[in-house]
């Protein structure tokens, strides 16, 4: 996704697993190798384990990245759509980035995207492993957790 930081294009990598929750964001001037190897280097550090497999839209930078880190034992699922779990959960940015007309510096960008990212996990359930009910029960339940860690009332 390219986000607007004082008048200049960047570029928001940002990773997600399986059921679509944000695992990391990186904010980053290029879309090339050299960045895509700081994300997953940063994704490896942070989860401590490499998956199973990487799906990722056809930009030829995460081929490079992953041939160079030597994690071509995990599959690499490089197709049209393949990364739509990480695509969705741009769209809160997108809205937040309309309100504020962009972002003053990449230190800032990078600071209010992790935030934002750990908040929306906190919040975002996978809809598609719960019935209605129980996702009510989750949200209210977060919502809750969020008051007592915001210190404000009910």
């Amino acid at each position: 996704m390219v986000v607007q930081i004082a008048g200049r294009q960047m570029y928001l990598w940002r990773a997600a697993d399986a059921e679509g929750e944000v695992l990391d964001v990186l904010v980053q001037a290029k879309r090339d190798r050299r960045a895509a190897q700081k994300l997953m280097r940063k994704l490896l550090k942070k989860q401590g384990m490499t998956p199973e497999a990487w799906g990722t839209d056809k930009c030829p930078a995460y081929g490079a990245a992953l041939r160079e880190l030597k994690l071509s034992r995990a599959d690499h699922v490089q197709r049209k759509r393949a990364n739509n779990r990480a695509e969705s959960s741009h769209v809160p940015v997108r809205r937040r980035e309309a309100k504020v007309q962009g972002f003053k510096s990449p230190g800032s960008a990078q600071r209010l995207l992790s935030q934002h990212a750990a908040t929306y996990n906190v919040f975002t359930v996978p809809r598609h492993l719960v019935s209605a009910r129980t996702h009510r029960l989750f949200r209210a339940e977060a919502f809750a957790t969020w008051r007592r860690a915001a210190g404000v009332a009910a």
